[in-house]
């Protein structure tokens, strides 16, 4: 991670070119314009911070460079331009998200110089990642990826989740990764569907959970108290009528408390899982808790959303880290909070990274978090360093 430096331009209008170049140099920055979108690709380097692109050019339009960038994993921050209406460019920021894209603010043509610094001045403020443009795909083949259960290399890392009103943490959400032997830590991203397709996936699943259990009572309190684990499980376990008691199994085996169990859910995946509502009662009435996952960004009705026992809504944090810049998810931040609360479920919000959204989710009445502003994904070891350090500063304010 670095400040970053250079600034990539991407406008047919040459004055607008002249302008942000102008600005952004004054700023201590270096800047370059393309007014061919093709181009894009060799002019995007790991220095590359910030990329404006206008929605509206001739031949290539904005919408063609996005899916281009998002094809090669650009990992810039952008900003959209555009003299279109507002809710267009929205729309097109939602759709850059769901390319893997970081939109970092929008600015609506014409727009006053002020805008256009305060844009520049935040991102020269922050951090950002490499822009590097990457292969679309790695490619894994078959044996490597059934060698990496032979050898057990997958391993787990953990985020801790932390409660809005007491700063304690509630909970850890265990993430697999694959250590690759030669291609060092893979995200479970490039592998996952692989795994399903492989028809691998209920051991992975048998493996993760077995491991996450025996994890997690390093991360006790000094009273002994265990935070909550949290699984993410695949569409295909949860169809399996014996999965409950397999799992049921597993916790009496490393004697952990069910009632301290939560299985995540992606919301993408409530039409499946009305198939198989027995497997998720059943779950339910052994006390392991039911979290909606990724909310807001599936396709479930209400009605199925009633049917699911879950007793946990987990905004997803494209939405979070959006409520400043877009009103439409400051409403849909506000709306699931306001719904899960109805509902008599708790909601917790994902991808925290700064203080400003912690106070608003805390003044929605949001009820827990997890992000970057407590800590990113950390291994066993890492992350009971970490939570050592936690507790002795809540300690020290009094809390």
């Amino acid at each position: 991670m670095r400040t970053a430096q250079r600034v990539l331009v991407i406008d047919d209008d040459v004055a607008v070119g002249e302008i942000v170049c102008a600005s952004a140099r004054a700023m201590g920055m270096s800047c370059d314009v393309t007014r061919e979108p093709l181009t894009v690709v060799n002019l995007v380097t790991p220095d590359t911070g910030l990329i404006l692109l206008d929605l509206m050019m001739p031949g290539m339009d904005g919408v063609e460079v996005l899916r281009l960038l998002g094809e090669r994993q650009c990992k810039a921050g952008i900003v959209l331009m555009s003299g279109i209406n507002i809710r267009v460019i929205e729309t097109a920021k939602k759709l850059a998200r769901t390319l893997g894209l970081s939109v970092v603010g929008h600015l609506q043509k014409p727009f006053a110089l002020p805008e256009l610094k305060a844009v520049l001045g935040a991102t020269a403020a922050e951090e950002m990642p490499d822009a590097y443009i990457a292969d679309p795909e790695i490619a894994i083949p078959d044996q490597e990826l059934r060698n990496a259960f032979e050898h057990n290399e997958f391993v787990l890392y953990y985020q801790p989740q932390m409660s809005i009103a007491t700063g304690e943490v509630t909970g850890v959400e265990a993430l697999t990764r694959w250590q690759h032997p030669k291609a060092g830590l893979i995200f479970p991203d490039h592998f996952i569907s692989h795994i399903e397709a492989l028809g691998l996936m209920d051991r992975f699943c048998w493996i993760t959970v077995d491991r996450a259990m025996a994890d997690v009572k390093q991360f006790a309190d000094p009273d002994g108290k265990v935070p909550r684990l949290a699984l993410n499980v695949s569409v295909s376990s949860l169809r399996d009528l014996k999965f409950p008691d397999t799992f049921m199994s597993l916790a009496r085996e490393h004697d952990f408390p069910a009632e301290n169990i939560a299985i995540e859910i992606t919301e993408s995946g409530l039409i499946e899982f009305s198939l198989a509502l027995d497997v998720l009662t059943r779950l339910r009435m052994r006390n392991i808790q039911l979290s909606i996952d990724d909310f807001g960004t599936g396709y479930s009705m209400m009605r199925q959303l009633q049917n699911v026992p879950a007793i946990e809504l987990k905004i997803d944090k494209m939405f979070v880290q959006n409520m400043y810049s877009n009103h439409s998810d400051l409403v849909m931040v506000e709306k699931i909070i306001e719904m899960g609360h109805e509902m008599e479920m708790e909601v917790i919000a994902e991808g925290v990274e700064t203080e400003d959204q912690f106070r608003l989710l805390r003044e929605k009445g949001c009820d827990g978090v997890q992000g970057f502003l407590f800590s990113r994904a950390l291994p066993p070891d890492e992350l009971v360093g970490w939570l050592d350090s936690y507790r002795s500063r809540q300690v020290l304010q009094g809390q």
